[in-house]
């Protein structure tokens, strides 16, 4: 019988903080804070860490796990226990799993109510520890409008706008709903986009936009300020803000962050 390479051990006594697999397409039942769950499609990412002394993960488990839990529906409530399962399974200290998918939510136009589905990239992420505590992260990204300050200050009339997006990960102690983190980064753009606009609608986002001017740096601001007071409460541990604005007069984009 041939011997297993994969058990061999590595020359080179490095550590690798990460090994696995990567976009795994599967369906994926969404919870949803006031309907009934969304289902949608997601890429699955499945890592551990590979101590120095091994040459090789076992890839093949990472497949065999995941087939399983999705003979019944894969939902938010199973990734823990697959993350559990990896880290069980082969042998490691730490476990992660990134479920990345597109989640859709119905917006009605400001003035004339048309309704129709915007969608969101949203990930949820779960992290295994050495003591197997699980850590549960959820990120979104929200396109936006955002109109320059400056540009209005200076402008005779007019000023430049262009699409940012807003993402915002959170770590929570407590159950985060995709929906509420949406509508905080929502409120804190110049105006919101929608996929349908009628002609008065126009109108009112534009001049919505024109009376609200936001620098990236702004927008960062005002979402660090309200996830601070989810963390007084201890509904989650930690967050990460970024806005990367599309600049419509550079050849570059503008870009600012925030941990906390």
């Amino acid at each position: 019988m041939k011997k297993d390479i994969q058990k061999l051990k590595a020359e080179r006594k490095i550590e690798i903080d990460k090994v696995g697999v990567k976009n795994i397409k599967v369906p994926l039942l969404v919870r949803t804070k006031k309907s009934k769950p969304q289902f949608t499609i997601a890429d699955i990412n499945l890592y551990v860490n590979l101590p120095h002394k091994y040459k090789g993960t076992h890839m093949s488990r990472f497949i065999e796990i995941l087939n399983r839990h999705t003979k019944k529906v894969l939902s938010g409530k199973s990734l823990g226990e697959i993350t559990k399962e990896v880290k069980k399974r082969l042998n490691a200290e730490r476990a992660f799993l990134e479920v990345s998918f597109p989640y859709f939510m119905k917006k009605r136009s400001p003035i004339s109510k048309k309704q129709s589905l915007l969608d969101y990239k949203c990930k949820l992420i779960r992290e295994v520890d050495e003591k197997n505590k699980v850590k549960n992260i959820v990120e979104v990204t929200v396109p936006v409008t955002l109109l320059c300050p400056c540009s209005k200050e200076i402008s005779s009339y007019g000023a430049h706008n262009q699409r940012a997006y807003i993402t915002v990960r959170v770590c929570w102690n407590k159950l985060v709903w995709i929906e509420d983190l949406i509508a905080l980064i929502e409120k804190e753009a110049s105006c919101s986009i929608y996929p349908l606009l009628k002609r008065l609608d126009e109108k009112f986002v534009t001049e919505k936009a024109f009376e609200n001017p936001k620098f990236v740096e702004d927008v960062v601001r005002e979402i660090a300020f309200e996830l601070n007071k989810f963390k007084k409460k201890d509904v989650i541990e930690s967050y990460v803000v970024e806005c990367e604005s599309i600049e419509s007069i550079h050849n570059h984009e503008a870009y600012a962050r925030e941990e906390g």
